[in-house]
């Protein structure tokens, strides 16, 4: 599963997602993407499930570009532990994704073969997701609702 290999600092603070992708949110590398519509913290598994679903589904034909990576630490403690005694330890990794955010792309396969793949990788996501092409000029999710 993804995560970082090293980091600066072991424990993080939750912080809050507010507002638009301003990066990240146009199609760069293939011809078809899957774009995030809300905000949400995606985990290493999930993105993992979604990435196993589109390469499944295309046969390992075309290319897959994951274009988040889960660089945020959550932190867990113990069940039935008592109040105090400090912040738990790193449970998991998730990825910061805001509206508009492109989470995984896909080439070098057909039309139809690509949006079937990332509608199941859609299928795996948290939070509503939408297929867009490199030529659509919408890259805005509140155009798609």
């Amino acid at each position: 599963m993804l995560m970082p290999k090293r980091v600066k600092y072991r424990k993080q603070q939750r912080g809050r997602v507010k507002g638009m992708a301003h990066r990240g949110n146009s199609v760069a590398f293939g011809d078809f993407g899957l774009m995030a519509l809300e905000p949400t913290w995606v985990t290493s598994r999930q993105i993992e499930a979604a990435r196993r679903a589109i390469t499944g589904h295309v046969k390992r034909g075309g290319k897959v570009w994951i274009r988040i990576f889960p660089d945020k630490p959550v932190t867990a403690k113990p069940a039935e532990t008592r109040m105090g005694s400090g912040k738990g330890a790193v449970d998991h990794y998730v990825a910061v994704v805001k509206p508009g955010r492109i989470m995984f792309e896909i080439g070098g396969v057909r039309s139809d073969l690509a949006h079937e793949a990332l509608s199941r990788a859609a299928q795996k996501m948290p939070i509503k997701c939408k297929i867009i092409g490199r030529d659509d000029v919408e890259a805005t999710p509140e155009a798609a609702e």
